[in-house]
C-alpha cells in the first residue's frame, strides 16, 4: 500500500552543479517529446519512441499523478543554459511495509559519457534516504544497458539478480536486472 508522503509537496527543485532538476510539468511537453522520440533514448526503456506530442502529455500526466498521490516524483534535468538534458526520479514509492523506492533516469545522447548521472545520482540517493526516509532504493535495468549497470555499481548499488520475463513491452517479454542499495543505518523515520 502506498501512503501519501508530505515530502513530495512543494517546489521540490534541486540544483546539482550546473544542472537544475524541476518536477516535470506541462511546460516540458515539447522538450520531453523531442527527447523520447529519439530511438537511442528509449532503446532500453519500456516505451517505443514517441510519435505524437499527446504521448508526452500522457507521460507528464502519469508523473503528475504519481506525485499527486505520493507514489513518486519525476524531475526534468536542464543544464544551466536551460537545455533539456533528460529526466530522473522515483517511478514508484512503497512507504508502508517497506520504505523503498525505484530510481530511474534517462539522458539525451548529447549528454552520454559526460558524467551527468554520476553527479545527479548521489543527490537522488540522498533525497531517497534522507528526505523520503526510505530504507531501500531499487533500480531496474534492461539487459544490454551496460552503462547503467556500471553507474549503479559505482554508486553502491548491488546486483540482486535477474527477474526473467519481468515486463512486457515492444511486443515481447523482457528480463530486468534488479539493483538495490540499502540505507547504511536504521531507517530514518
Amino acid at each position: 500500500m502506498i501512503a501519501r508522503d508530505p515530502d513530495l509537496e512543494g517546489a521540490l527543485s534541486l540544483t546539482v552543479d550546473e544542472f537544475q532538476l524541476s518536477p516535470i510539468g506541462e511546460a516540458d511537453a515539447a522538450d520531453l517529446f523531442a527527447h523520447l522520440a529519439d530511438p537511442r533514448v528509449v532503446e532500453f526503456m519500456d516505451i517505443d519512441p514517441l510519435t505524437a506530442l499527446d504521448q508526452a502529455d500522457a507521460i507528464i500526466a502519469w508523473a503528475l499523478g504519481l506525485r499527486g498521490v505520493g507514489a513518486g516524483v519525476r524531475w526534468t534535468i536542464r543544464a544551466g543554459s536551460g537545455d533539456f538534458v533528460g529526466t530522473c526520479g522515483f517511478n514508484r514509492l512503497v512507504l508502508e511495509r517497506g520504505r523503498r523506492g525505484e530510481i530511474a533516469y534517462d539522458l539525451g545522447p548529447a549528454w552520454w559519457g559526460r558524467g551527468v548521472m554520476a553527479r545527479i545520482l548521489p543527490v537522488l540517493v540522498a533525497f531517497g534516504f534522507e528526505r523520503l526516509s526510505l530504507h531501500r532504493l531499487e533500480a531496474m535495468v534492461t539487459p544490454g544497458n551496460a552503462r547503467s549497470c556500471r553507474l549503479l555499481e559505482r554508486h553502491g548499488f548491488e546486483r540482486d539478480g535477474v527477474l526473467p520475463g519481468y515486463g512486457h513491452w515492444k511486443g515481447r517479454y523482457w528480463d530486468q536486472i534488479l539493483y538495490s542499495r540499502v540505507a547504511s543505518g536504521p531507517p530514518i523515520h
